[in-house]
């Protein structure tokens, strides 16, 4: 871990996009254009472990849907 992090106490919220991709964003910010808070809030680590634990198909959502369609074809 880096000097950074471990200075890091910062409250992030977590983020998705229309996409459904995860990030993270500083919690006293107005997350940018396109992006809205999920609910979930904390230390960097636990925005982070959140992510890993939800965001389980790194494919963006249009990708998925399309690819869903031409299997059911």
């Amino acid at each position: 871990m880096s000097r950074d992090e471990q200075e890091d106490n910062e409250i992030y919220d977590v983020v998705v996009n229309h996409e459904e991709q995860y990030s993270i964003w500083l919690a006293y910010r107005e997350p940018p254009l396109g992006w809205r808070k999920v609910g979930k809030s904390g230390s960097k680590a636990e925005c982070l472990a959140y992510i890993e634990e939800v965001w389980t198909d790194m494919r963006p959502l249009s990708l998925r849907k399309k690819m869903e369609e031409a299997a059911q074809e």
